[in-house]
């Protein structure tokens, strides 16, 4: 009788062990699955490209001093096919001024605006002050495009603008490569093409393109 007594006791106490732990064992147990769950998330999230922030392509929202230190609103070109050109004055691409400047002069009237940005970001090439720089270019090329107020066009000092360009995608966006990088706008304001800093304004490609902008509303 003691031993069946024994017995009998032995197996409640385990029956009353097993009530005891799994309530803690089965927690232990989602517990884990759900960090797995967490883990596998994070990995997700870390491994899943995210999604690249829309830049506009409407790039006349800027207010620009020119070389003469007057204020002008780049929106004043809404309508007009704008040419814009980090330029500087002594650079193996500088004598592209008299290109630009015929290739104003030849779409004037037909809607073609070319914009100038002198910068001094590459060599050094345009060290003058925006006084030094009007007379350069009116003395020795006859420019009459016009011409805004020197301004960084990379690095940590880059105008709005600039930030804007580089940040449009590819094939378009990315820093100037060199003086005379040239982004081409439409006439709604979007910058729509792009040429390298050794496309000549004389290059039957950019002039093609220009003409094609210059004839839709």
């Amino acid at each position: 009788m003691w031993k069946c007594g024994c017995n009998k006791k032995s197996s409640i106490g385990a029956s009353a062990m097993l009530v005891l732990f799994l309530p803690a064992w089965l927690g232990l147990t989602n517990n884990s699955n759900h960090k797995n769950e967490a883990d596998v998330q994070n990995s997700s999230e870390l491994t899943e490209p995210k999604e690249k922030k829309m830049v506009s392509k409407n790039v006349l929202g800027y207010e620009m001093e020119m070389l003469d230190g007057t204020m002008i609103k780049l929106e004043s070109y809404r309508g007009s096919v704008v040419l814009m050109v980090n330029v500087a004055s002594a650079c193996g691409l500088t004598p592209q001024y008299e290109g630009l400047e015929a290739l104003y002069r030849e779409h004037k009237k037909d809607g073609l605006v070319v914009l100038g940005f002198p910068a001094n970001d590459f060599g050094a090439q345009e060290p003058g002050t925006n006084e030094e720089i009007a007379q350069f270019c009116s003395g020795k090329y006859d420019v009459t495009f016009p011409m805004m107020g020197k301004i960084h066009v990379k690095g940590k000092e880059v105008h709005p603008l600039y930030k804007q360009l580089a940040a449009q995608p590819e094939p378009i966006g990315g820093e100037p490569e060199w003086n005379f990088a040239k982004f081409l706008v439409n006439r709604k304001g979007e910058v729509v093409a792009r040429f390298p800093s050794r496309t000549t304004p004389s290059d039957p490609g950019l002039i093609e393109r220009v003409k094609e902008l210059l004839v839709e509303d």
